[in-house]
């Protein structure tokens, strides 16, 4: 089946920038979204931005006009470019890939190990 990688985690200030990847490898279905979501300990995992193959953005209110999220189809990727950072981006981002049936979920979505993004002087 499918399984993803991703990279581009680390330590970023505040104001600064930071790109993540995810790249998707196995099986692909399409139709698909692929996405990136976030956690802290002790709060729940929320959708930082998804992007189907056909096109169709979705982003967190709170990272509307700084985050930019991405697809290469070539290599079955997902990105996130993250900017002016602020330390309550600082979480565990973990991306998803999963296909859509009838404009839903199927039930064999898959989740990225998860990156650490810190923001910190």
């Amino acid at each position: 089946q499918v399984t993803l990688v991703e990279s581009g985690g680390g330590l970023v200030q505040p104001g600064g920038s930071l790109r993540l990847s995810c790249t998707a490898s196995g099986k692909i279905s399409s139709p698909n979204v692929m996405g990136w979501f976030r956690q802290v300990p002790g709060k729940e995992r929320d959708l930082v931005g998804s992007l189907t193959d056909s096109g169709k953005i979705a982003y967190d209110d709170s990272v509307k006009g700084r985050f930019t999220i991405s697809r290469d189809s070539a290599s079955n990727s997902v990105f996130l470019q993250m900017n002016s950072v602020k330390p309550d981006d600082a979480a565990v981002y973990q991306c998803h890939y999963a296909p859509l049936a009838f404009g839903r979920l199927r039930y064999d979505d898959v989740w990225g190990q998860g990156v650490r993004v810190t923001v910190s002087l």
